[in-house]
């Protein structure tokens, strides 16, 4: 299972992704994971387990963009460690082993 926490946030916030799981996040009542901050887009990414194991993360053309370790993308693979900037919210991948 993979879990994406907020960080340096004054209420931490935990997304669970179970295997094959596809999840938006955004600050929409629709997403599956809301980020109700500035400059989050009401759908604002995607982040999947694909059959593999391996947590990918897809920009959904959002306004301010989806960050990983800094840098702009527009899909990603993740890997344990990793920071993922959604707005002004960074959350990191880990991954737990259960």
């Amino acid at each position: 299972m993979w879990i994406l926490r907020t960080v340096g946030q004054p209420t931490e916030t935990t997304f669970r992704l179970l295997p094959g799981s596809v999840k938006t996040i955004g600050r929409a009542t629709g997403a599956d994971f809301i980020l109700d901050e500035a400059l989050v887009s009401r759908v604002h990414c995607r982040v999947q387990v694909n059959i593999s194991g391996d947590l990918d993360v897809v920009d959904l053309d959002s306004t301010n963009g989806t960050f990983v370790n800094g840098t702009r993308i527009t899909n990603a693979r993740l890997v344990p460690g990793d920071l993922v900037k959604v707005g002004r919210v960074e959350l990191i991948a880990l991954k737990d082993q259960d």
